[in-house]
């Protein structure tokens, strides 16, 4: 008999819980299960690290958002700020904490990391962090901000401290309304360095780590068109099988792609992955557009006016896919194609 794959157990274990519950309880329940153990990106399994976070995507795209937070933190620990053995244990709260990565940086929001003293282990963190995903339920998060020389750092800081203020601004979204990305003010909130300036970007797992998020949609593509799948099982006329083929081919071009790059990481886990992931969250995004249109067209007004799931999935995918950079990915792209040494599309 077949082991059951780890994300056939997640997603057995998110079904049992129904969907549309309160995120503040079902996240720690998956914690402590330990279905946020996922194998580190570039461990040699990385496809598996994705399926899991596709199935979470599947099932719900707020709960994703701030469970692919949650885990890549973890990463960035384990990457950024080992201890002599190995582990990211150094950091309070690793171990146990519910965790967001925070490190957008819009001009009119930026924070700044002020050392204490030279012989302190800890820094000081001022200014206001946007786009703070989960922090009515996170109790650590990783963030982004600056060192008084124009650096950029990252810190570890722990949110239930005198310092930490979490606001209601920022926020009026309805796709992806439950993660409740606010403003967080910090002022003079202690905090852990983690890495050097500049290792965020610089380190393997940025972009590896940027690539999973095309996993996410990809999952919660993969969601829409499993409802839609079902849903036409019931009238399948021709326009509604044209749809559904058309789902079908935008998703396996998409599947296809993420197995390809998950492949290349694990094959080259400490080589810069730009392109890779640009390309395949160029791909999700794009067949998440897809798959959009043509379950709306295939099943009409119904199912978003009378199916809680499937309406909350199609307001939440449009959301969660406008974190890539449209055009200015593709840019990108095509940049780094006219500087591949070998040609970019052999079969």
């Amino acid at each position: 008999m077949a082991a059951v794959r780890a994300d056939q157990r997640l997603s057995a274990m998110l079904d049992a819980h129904g969907c549309g519950g309160d995120l503040g309880l079902l996240l720690p329940d998956l914690l402590r299960k330990g279905a946020d153990r996922l194998p580190f990106p570039g461990s040699g399994r990385t496809l598996e690290r994705w399926r899991s976070l596709a199935a979470v995507a599947a099932h719900d795209l707020s709960l994703v958002k701030l469970f692919e937070g949650h885990t890549d933190a973890l990463a960035i620990l384990e990457e950024l700020a080992p201890t002599s053995d190995g582990s990211a244990g150094a950091i309070p709260g690793c171990e146990s904490g519910l965790w967001g990565t925070w490190c957008a940086e819009p001009p009119d929001a930026r924070l700044m990391l002020v050392e204490q003293t030279r012989s302190s282990s800890t820094v000081s963190l001022r200014g206001r962090k946007a786009w703070c995903s989960g922090a009515h339920i996170a109790t650590h998060a990783i963030v982004s901000c600056w060192n008084v020389a124009g650096e950029p750092c990252l810190a570890a800081v722990a949110l239930d401290q005198p310092g930490v203020t979490i606001t209601d601004d920022g926020w009026h979204a309805v796709g992806m309304a439950a993660t409740r990305s606010v403003d967080v003010c910090f002022e003079d909130a202690e905090a852990i360095p983690v890495g050097r300036p500049g290792d965020y970007v610089g380190r393997p797992g940025f972009w590896q780590g940027g690539a999973g998020i095309a996993a996410c949609w990809y999952g919660g593509t993969q969601g829409i068109a499993e409802m839609t799948r079902k849903a036409c099982g019931s009238r399948p006329d021709a326009h509604r099988l044209a749809h559904l083929g058309a789902i079908d081919v935008a998703l396996a071009s998409a599947a296809a792609v993420l197995r390809e790059t998950a492949a290349w990481i694990d094959a080259h886990p400490v080589a810069d992955a730009q392109l890779r992931a640009t390309r395949a969250r160029s791909v999700c995004e794009g067949i998440a557009t897809t798959v959009i249109a043509h379950a709306g067209r295939a099943l009409g007004a119904a199912p978003l006016c009378r199916d809680a799931r499937f309406a909350r999935a199609m307001a939440d995918l449009p959301v969660f896919i406008r974190q890539s950079h449209a055009e200015r990915d593709l840019a990108t792209l095509g940049g780094l194609l006219l500087d591949a040494e070998e040609a970019p599309w052999t079969l």
